[in-house]
C-alpha cells in the first residue's frame, strides 16, 4: 500500500494539458494506427492471393483474340475445268472397223467453276479460345500448399500484432511508473527546500552548525536533479508512445487494473507455446514446404487438356465458310526438361529442411522464453513483497526519528536519512508493483495468451 504523503502527492501532481489515455485506449489505436501494423496486414493480403494464383491453374482460361490486315493487292484463285456439253444431235455410226456408236453429238469447253478469294487487301478475323485442364497433378499439393502459406501469413500477422502492441503496453507502464515517480519526487523537493530554508534560519540564529546547512542544500540539489532527469525521461516516453500510436505528446495516464492469469503460473509448461502465433506460424510453413517439395515430384506426371476455338474471318477460303470450330483434347508428357524438375524438387528439400530447423529454434526460444518470464514473475512478485514491506518499515523509521526530534535525541542529517530511505522506498513500491503487472503480461505473452480484443 502506499502512504498516504504519496498518495497526496499524486492528487496534487500537475497533470499534462492533454485527454487522458487509457490502456484500452492506447492499444485500441494501436491497433488502427500503427504503420507497422498496417504494413503486415498489407503483406497478409497480398498472402491471400497464393490460393486464388493456385487454383487459377485449373479454373478455365478463356482468350479472345482479334486482327486486321492490310495487303498491297487483292489474290483470287480461278479454278476451271473442261466441261461436256450436249449439242443434241442423232447417234452416228464409228467409224468402219470400230464396234459399237460414238454416241451424240457434244462439244467439249472450258468454264470457270468458282471464284475463290485467297487474300483481300483489306483482311480482318477474330479468334475465341477456351482452355480447361484437366489433370494437372502438380496443381493438387500446391492449391493445398498455397492455403497453407496463406494460414502462416495471418498467424505471422497476429504475432506482429501481439509484439506491436506490447511495446505499447510497456511504453504505457513505463510513462505510468515515471508519472508516479515525478509526483513523489516533486513532493520530497518541496520537503527539501522546507528543510533548507528551515536550515537556514537556524543556522543565522546560531542553533545549528553549518554543516546542518550544507547538508541540506546537497539533498536539495540531489532532488532538483532526480527530479529533472525522471521528467526528460517521463516526457521522452510520451514521445515515444505518441509517435506509436499517432497522438499528440501532451496527453495524460491512468494506473492499469492489475492483470490476472487465466491459469496459475505454476500450471504453464512448454506445451503452451505451441498456441503462440510465431510457432502456429513456423508450423503452417513447414507444411506449405512439404506440400511444395511433393508438387515439385508430381511435375514428372503428364498432364490432360482440353482446348476449344471459334474463328471467324472475312476470307471464305476453300471450303466457302467463312467461321469455324475445333476441340482439341491433348496430352502433354515432358520427358527431359534439362533438368529444372529435379533442380525444383532440391531447391523444395532446402525449404523443408530450412522449416522444420525454423519451427525447431521458433520452440526452443519460446521454451527459454516462457522459462525467463516465470522466474522473472516469481522474483517480481517477490520484490514487489519485499519493496511494500520497506516502505512499512521507512515509515516507521521516519515516525521514530521524527519523534526523537522533538524530544532533542536526533539530529538534522538523521532525519534528511530518514526522508531519503522514505522517498526511495516509496519509488521502489511504484516500480516493483508496476514491474509484478508487466510480468504476468510477459507470461501471458510468452505462452500464447496475451491477446488484447481486437
Amino acid at each position: 500500500m502506499l502512504s498516504p504523503l504519496l498518495i497526496a502527492a499524486l492528487l496534487v501532481s500537475q497533470a499534462p494539458s492533454g485527454q487522458l489515455l487509457t490502456l484500452e485506449q492506447v492499444l485500441e489505436r494501436a491497433e488502427e494506427q500503427n504503420d507497422d501494423l498496417a504494413a503486415a496486414r498489407a503483406r497478409l493480403k497480398q498472402a491471400r492471393q497464393l490460393s486464388s494464383k493456385a487454383w487459377s491453374g485449373y479454373l478455365p482460361h478463356l482468350s479472345v483474340g482479334a486482327s486486321f490486315t492490310h495487303n498491297s493487292f487483292d489474290d483470287v484463285l480461278f479454278p476451271a475445268g473442261y466441261v461436256l456439253r450436249d449439242t443434241g444431235g442423232p447417234a452416228q455410226q464409228n467409224d468402219p472397223g470400230s464396234p459399237g456408236l460414238i454416241g451424240t453429238p457434244s462439244s467439249v469447253v472450258m468454264q470457270p467453276i468458282v471464284e475463290v478469294p485467297i487474300m483481300k487487301q483489306d483482311q480482318y478475323g477474330g479468334q475465341v479460345q477456351l482452355t480447361q485442364a484437366i489433370l494437372v497433378p502438380a496443381l493438387w499439393p500446391a492449391i493445398r500448399g498455397a492455403g497453407m502459406a496463406e494460414d502462416a501469413a495471418e498467424a505471422g500477422v497476429e504475432a506482429a500484432r501481439r509484439e506491436i502492441l506490447f511495446a505499447a503496453t510497456e511504453l504505457y507502464y513505463g510513462i505510468v511508473n515515471l508519472k508516479e515517480a515525478t509526483a513523489v519526487q516533486e513532493k520530497m523537493l518541496q520537503i527539501q527546500k522546507d528543510h533548507e530554508r528551515d536550515h537556514e534560519v537556524r543556522f543565522a540564529s546560531g542553533t545549528t552548525p553549518k554543516i546542518a546547512l550544507v547538508r541540506a542544500q546537497l539533498d536539495r540539489s540531489y532532488a532538483e536533479r532526480d527530479l529533472k532527469r525522471t521528467e526528460n525521461a517521463l516526457a521522452g516516453a510520451r514521445a515515444a508512445l505518441a509517435a506509436l500510436v499517432h497522438v499528440s505528446p501532451d496527453f495524460d495516464v491512468a494506473r492499469p487494473a492489475a492483470p490476472t492469469l487465466p491459469v496459475e503460473a505454476t500450471a504453464l509448461s512448454a506445451d503452451a507455446v505451441e498456441q503462440r502465433p510465431d510457432i502456429i506460424a513456423a508450423r503452417h510453413m513447414l507444411d506449405a514446404s512439404r506440400a511444395q517439395s511433393r508438387s515439385a515430384w508430381w511435375l514428372f506426371a503428364p498432364n490432360v487438356g482440353a482446348t476449344g476455338t471459334w474463328q471467324i474471318s472475312n476470307v471464305a477460303g476453300f471450303t466457302g465458310e467463312k467461321s469455324s470450330w475445333a476441340i482439341m483434347l491433348g496430352l502433354n508428357w515432358s520427358i527431359f526438361d534439362g533438368g529444372a524438375r529435379e533442380a525444383s524438387i532440391r531447391e523444395a528439400s532446402g525449404r523443408v529442411a530450412e522449416a522444420e530447423a525454423a519451427l525447431r529454434g521458433g520452440r526452443a526460444k519460446a521454451a527459454a522464453e516462457l522459462s525467463r518470464a516465470l522466474l522473472d514473475y516469481d522474483s517480481a512478485m517477490a520484490n514487489r513483497e519485499k519493496a511494500e514491506e520497506t516502505v512499512r518499515l521507512a515509515r516507521e523509521n521516519m515516525t521514530l526519528v521524527e519523534v526523537s526530534m522533538k524530544s532533542g535525541t536526533s539530529t538534522a542529517l538523521e532525519l534528511a536519512d530518514a526522508n531519503q530511505a522514505l522517498t526511495g522506498a516509496e519509488l521502489g513500491a511504484i516500480s516493483e508493483s508496476l514491474n509484478a503487472d508487466l510480468a504476468a503480461l510477459r507470461v501471458m505473452k510468452a505462452a500464447g495468451q496475451y491477446s488484447p480484443a481486437k
